[in-house]
């Protein structure tokens, strides 16, 4: 069995920007702007996807409420952590709890079908999700795959869950683009 490990830790994400000058630098370095532990969502950086980009602007766009979803033709960047489902509780009391996170980060209407696992969702964004470290089983209604490190999956807002297979959990860079 692999060492867990606290995903939090360690996360650095670094940003850049330019000065008056249209000078690089630095201007973010260090871990997650936000963390929502239960839906297991370390924010790195939401931002509109229309209009160029104001390389001197100096806003950490990682900060906020954590929601699931980018705003309208919006980008988000995050870290995620998928937990191995605890034995010990009850199915029922499971549905319940994961139903409940998604209704704290906005995304109590992102469940149009759960009869296949609770966390099952969709959203109305183009995803780049790459899995970092441990496995995991890629639910959709009526396909699944094992998912690896290195893996990428193109998730095209398709209803999905996603499953640690063994005692690790999951660690995942995903960057959502929103099409609705």
């Amino acid at each position: 069995m692999a060492e867990p490990f606290d995903p939090p830790e360690g996360l650095r994400r670094i940003v850049t920007c330019n000065d008056d000058n249209g000078r690089s630098h630095i201007l973010l370095d260090g871990p997650p702007a936000q963390i929502h532990e239960v839906a297991g969502l370390h924010e790195i950086w939401t931002d509109a996807a229309s209009g160029p980009i104001d390389a001197r602007e100096t806003i950490d766009r990682g900060t906020g409420p954590v929601q699931l979803s980018p705003p309208a033709g919006g980008v988000k960047i995050r870290w995620f952590v998928t937990r191995p489902q605890p034995e010990e509780i009850p199915a029922e009391e499971f549905a319940r709890f994961v139903r409940a996170a998604f209704e704290d980060i906005g995304a109590g209407d992102h469940q149009p079908d759960t009869t296949r696992h609770p966390a099952m969702h969709a959203t109305h964004t183009i995803d780049a999700i790459i899995l970092i470290r441990g496995e995991v089983r890629l639910l959709l209604d009526d396909d699944e795959t094992v998912v690896r490190p290195g893996d990428v999956v193109v998730q095209r807002a398709t209803n999905h869950a996603w499953v640690v297979e063994g005692e690790e959990p999951a660690l995942f860079v995903a960057v959502l683009v929103d099409r609705s």
